[in-house]
């Protein structure tokens, strides 16, 4: 009677090699998942579960020294979204695509229809000051953040961010990024009409 031939050591079974596969075949599919949905999409888009809730009611001090034809520029007061449109930006002098979009703010500050906010987020007042003295001041209103909880409670990922404010105060629209002249007219100001329409 002759013995079977030996089996290997290194030569596991079919199945133990597919056990072993599993997890970075799950892993794969979970990074692929992510990927489509979040790494290929546009991050403008990121929805916001402010999105038709009233806007926070976060007082904010003045920005020291911001004046706007001799006369001081006020702080926030949650207040001042009861009855005007407003599209709130959240930004900072160090914050790089903030300087790329000062000029079309400026340019939508002229807008009469509406009020333009500022959230100066974790900024020195001098060089904030100097920002805006740079590129004009679109802001009727400047809010100080030196501590970064009112970005926390308008949900805010990064700066710059900008937001709708409707007439009744409520959050109507939310964008991620910077504003540029690809979507200031095609996203930014449609919202802007659309938020208009519906309170006159």
């Amino acid at each position: 009677m002759s013995k079977p031939p030996p089996i290997p050591i290194n030569a596991a079974p079919r199945t133990s090699r597919w056990l072993m596969a599993l997890p970075l075949i799950g892993f794969i599919a979970l990074a692929a998942i992510f990927w489509f949905r979040l790494g290929n999409s546009d991050p403008s888009r990121i929805p916001s579960a402010l999105i038709g809730h009233p806007a926070p009611q976060t007082a904010l001090p003045a920005l020291d020294g911001l004046v706007n034809n001799g006369v001081p520029v006020p702080g926030l007061d949650p207040s001042a979204f009861k009855g005007k449109v407003s599209v709130v930006n959240v930004w900072a002098s160090w914050c790089i695509p903030c300087h790329d979009e000062a000029p079309l703010l400026t340019e939508l500050g002229k807008d009469t229809r509406l009020q333009v906010v500022g959230i100066n987020y974790k900024d020195s007042p001098d060089n904030a000051r100097r920002f805006l003295g740079r590129y004009g001041n679109p802001f009727g209103i400047v809010g100080v953040d030196g501590n970064g909880r009112a970005a926390i409670e308008w949900g805010v990922y990064g700066v710059p961010e900008t937001f709708i404010v409707g007439r009744q105060g409520t959050i109507v629209y939310k964008m991620v990024g910077p504003v540029t002249p690809d979507n200031i007219n095609t996203i930014l100001r449609a919202e802007i009409d659309k938020a208009l329409k519906a309170g006159s």
